[in-house]
């Protein structure tokens, strides 16, 4: 048995840039790549600023990027023209789009063979018939699964989240070419843990991670295993990443047929035909493994898996919160929710009784779940290579302190027949990232022989990533990276897609851009401006404006105005370029027959003065929205999120431009510093033929008294 301890990564983003793949001086190859480089040998240059709420990223060998966000939208940047061409909206494709809690759009990847089949991978939460909410009975939210009942009521919520691919002609995505590849069983209508990553090693097997599909708000921040008779079986993550036969809370690893359909590799957990298991299953015992990079060299799989929240050990319930960071170079069982190490288990705890009957046995671990279709014996307990909780840890300290959310990123190989100028130095060869969405880190890790943990540092410590959410290397050896930003479930001011950087002597400039206006009727006129563009080397700019970004170049100048007589949307785009031949480009929609509505969103309490706030209470809430069309109050949402450090668990929602909410801690926050209740109030409006809608969207906080 191996003994392991654990580490993981994550990625950021931001708008519009590109830089060529220009050779190399002499001086900048005399540089030294083996190394270690200074701070200020990295750049960030932004390709997308508003990426949506952004889940996942996959670099085409062209260095164009597709980037999903949550609620469908699939995009495309363009480093030639500097143009985020919208790829696909899942939300119109014949299946549709599933979206409650954390289900939507999640992972996505490209084919190791697309220069010659243009497949690209993604995994999502197609509709299906599952409950949804009926604006029509305000106060009953009929999209959310009961979390006690019969078996009969718990099925109309058993859905799938579906990993398919499509064909990718140009930059759009073609929905007739889908084939389904593979269903995982989603248990839909409550939280938590449903993300996936998608990857290949260099044998062209495709790996992908699952969520435990399991609700940790009952659970005191420990081990969910809830199998009470009546209540909803998302309350046990036995049933998941425990079961066997169950491919929820796993690692999962086929190799997809030419035409369709996949086999199952040799090597992983359990072979074909094994009783009650599932030959997919790779690595099992996982929470939320949500990234995770595999090394293109060796095949090895570096995981992030997410923490529960307990801040504290409870000898009759197990250890506090502990995130992991592990190497799978072998088929593996990592233990929840049974243990997070050999030496670190979780009690055996009665939800009846509230009563432990001791810990669980991470040498010989027993599933006895009433709703296990697995092995009751399972595989022995795993120790990954990094384990840390929310305080300072002894054998870590280089993580430092805060929330726990580990991402798995890719480890960097260095390519010596590579001779694009901002590829990553050899210093990195063969290091893993890891990076932390709660703590805005971006570490590289050393492995020793055994896999052993040799060093943490600071991958690129000069550069700031808000919320880093997934991270990819590109052909050019630069890191792309996405930044889902500080707030819950929105598109957030923070969010970016970008690409960092390793400089070799003059930097690329920062385009910045802004319009005046940005919507509203024709004919608008708006008064562009490129104001706070800069190059750091001071090097002479040219300006190239497409209005319409359809690859002709309208004007030259920095601040020019432009007429639109056409109802459309224009990604009107700006390429500055040095006096090397540098170049990026950033861009600012302008919506021409439209103009985004206007809310505001009142609270009772309210956020400062007047009545306290407290756990427990009802919050009543109204909504007013203006706008140039028609107002329809059913298309109003409302959610009650619950505020956590930097991120937020969404409790509920509602329709309507009134109603209330009772509020409440779950039992996995009780206690817990830093707690707010959120609203958030989003409405979309129906726009004239043609023309997108544009929402807006309120948000109120409120601090508890007590």
């Amino acid at each position: 048995m191996r003994n392991r301890r654990i580490v993981t990564l994550v990625g950021a983003a931001a708008l519009a840039g590109a830089v060529g793949l220009l050779p190399l001086s002499a001086a900048q190859a005399a540089k030294t790549d083996a190394a270690p480089p200074t701070p200020s040998d990295f750049q960030k240059v932004t390709l997308n600023d508003r990426p949506g709420e952004p889940m996942a990223l996959a670099v085409l060998p062209d260095r164009r990027v597709l980037h999903t966000a949550r609620t469908g939208e699939v995009r495309i940047h363009d480093p030639e023209s500097g143009v985020n061409f919208l790829a696909a909206d899942l939300k119109k494709s014949p299946a549709g789009l599933y979206q409650h809690d954390e289900e939507g759009v999640q992972g996505i990847a490209v084919d190791p063979g697309f220069a010659k089949n243009h497949w690209v991978y993604l995994y999502y939460s197609p509709r299906l018939d599952t409950p949804m909410d009926d604006p029509a009975t305000a106060g009953v939210n009929e999209g959310d699964a009961p979390q006690f009942g019969t078996a009969e009521e718990f099925a109309k919520y058993e859905g799938v989240t579906r990993l398919s691919r499509f064909k990718l002609e140009g930059n759009k995505l073609d929905f007739d070419t889908e084939q389904k590849i593979l269903d995982v069983p989603a248990d839909r209508g409550i939280c938590c843990h449903v993300g996936g990553k998608i990857d290949f090693d260099h044998k062209g097997n495709l790996f992908l991670s699952t969520g435990d599909d399991s609700n940790p708000f009952a659970s005191d921040g420990y081990a969910p295993v809830d199998d009470r008779p009546d209540r909803n079986p998302a309350y046990d993550a036995r049933r998941t990443s425990g079961n066997t036969n169950d491919l929820r809370g796993k690692v999962l690893r086929i190799k997809v047929k030419r035409d369709g359909g996949y086999v199952i590799p040799d090597g992983n957990l359990f072979a074909p035909g094994t009783p009650k298991t599932r030959p997919e299953i790779y690595a099992m015992g996982l929470r939320n493994p949500f990234r995770f990079g595999v090394d293109d060299k060796t095949g090895e799989v570096y995981v992030g898996d997410y923490s529960p929240d307990a801040r504290n050990a409870n000898p009759d319930r197990g250890p506090g919160g502990q995130g992991r960071w592990m190497v799978i170079d072998r088929p593996a069982n990592y233990g929840w929710p049974f243990c997070v190490t050999q030496d670190l288990p979780y009690h055996d705890y009665d939800f009846a009784t509230q009563k432990s009957s001791g810990a669980f046995n991470c040498a010989k671990p027993v599933n006895d779940s009433r709703y296990n279709t697995g092995l009751s014996e399972l595989p022995p307990v795993t120790d990954a290579e990094i384990v840390y909780g929310y305080g300072a840890s002894e054998a870590f300290p280089e993580l430092g302190t805060g929330g726990i959310g580990p991402m798995g990123g890719p480890a960097y190989r260095y390519d010596k027949r590579n001779t694009a100028e901002n590829r990553w130095p050899e210093y990195f060869d063969g290091k893993p990232l890891f990076y932390e969405w709660t703590r805005d880190q971006m570490k590289a890790i050393t492995l020793g022989k055994k896999n052993e943990v040799k060093k943490i540092e600071d991958a690129i410590p000069s550069i700031t990533t808000d919320g880093p959410i997934d991270a990819e290397f590109g052909p050019d050896g630069a890191l792309y990276v996405l930044e889902y930003g500080t707030g819950y479930f929105a598109e957030l001011p923070e969010a970016q897609l970008s690409r960092i950087d390793f400089t070799r002597g003059n930097r690329t400039p920062e385009p910045k851009v802004a319009a005046d206006v940005v919507n509203g009727t024709s004919p608008l006129t708006v008064q562009f401006s490129s104001a706070g563009t800069k190059d750091a080397d001071g090097d002479a700019l040219s300006y190239a404006w497409d209005f319409d970004a359809d690859g002709t170049v309208d004007s030259t100048e920095a601040n020019p105005k432009h007429t639109f007589t056409k109802n459309a949307v224009f990604d009107a785009t700006l390429k500055v370029t040095d006096s090397t031949g540098r170049s990026a480009s950033a861009s600012v929609p302008v919506v021409v027959g439209n103009k985004a509505p206007v809310v505001s969103l009142t609270t009772d309490p309210a956020p400062h003065g007047g009545t306290a706030f407290h756990w427990g209470d009802t919050v009543t809430w109204k909504v007013t929205v203006t706008d140039d069309q028609p107002v329809d109050c059913s298309k109003v949402t409302v959610s009650f999120i619950l505020g956590h450090d930097s991120h937020g668990h969404p409790l509920s929602s509602s329709n309507g431009c009134s109603g209330s909410f009772k509020t409440f801690v779950d039992g996995g926050h009780a206690g817990a510093d830093n707690l707010k209740a959120v609203f958030n109030a989003t409405y979309k409006d129906t726009p004239p033929d043609g023309l997108p809608s544009l929402s807006g969207s309120a948000e109120v906080a409120l601090t508890p008294a007590d």
